[in-house]
Parts: structure tokens; C-alpha cells; sequence
């Protein structure tokens, strides 16, 4: 195993996990933008009126991208997993 392929193998997870945390962190940073805008004109400062608001839409998230996230895990798992071999030996 070379330090390439280690760095290889490295790179590759960072950038599925940053693909797959993508749309949930994205929607939680526009609900935030949101929600705080909100609050700032209207000068209601409840800690509940920035949290609801996220979880309902990183529940809503999940079921909307949960099936492409869960594809795309599976996917990068079963590379990893047949290249295996070809890595070790």
C-alpha cells in the first residue's frame, strides 16, 4: 500500500462525506438565514422559533434526499469494498 493510495483513498471519503452532508447543512444554513432575518425585524428573540423551524426542515431534507444519500453510501461502500483487495495485495 503506497502513500498514494492511502491519500487516494482518503480524498475520496472526505468528498462523499462533504457530497452526502451537503443538502442537509445547506438547508439548515438557508432556514438559519431565515429564521434570523425573522427574528431581527420583528425583534422576537425565541430560542424554540430558530430550532423548530430546522429540525422540521432537516426531517424534511432526509426524506426528501434520504434515498439518493443512502445510494450514494452504498455505492462509494461497494467501490472501497471490491477494490480491497487490489489495495492490500
Amino acid at each position: 500500500m503506497t502513500p498514494e493510495s492511502v491519500m487516494g483513498i482518503g480524498r475520496a471519503a472526505l468528498e462523499m462525506t462533504i457530497l452526502v452532508s451537503a443538502p442537509v447543512l445547506l438547508v439548515t444554513l438557508v432556514v438559519g438565514l431565515i429564521v434570523s432575518v425573522f427574528q431581527a425585524a420583528t425583534q422576537i428573540n425565541d430560542a424554540s422559533l430558530s430550532f423548530i423551524p430546522k429540525v422540521i426542515a432537516v426531517l424534511a431534507t432526509f426524506a426528501i434526499a434520504g434515498p439518493w444519500m443512502l445510494t450514494v453510501m452504498t455505492d462509494y461502500m461497494r467501490r472501497v469494498l471490491t477494490s480491497l483487495p487490489g489495495i492490500i495485495g
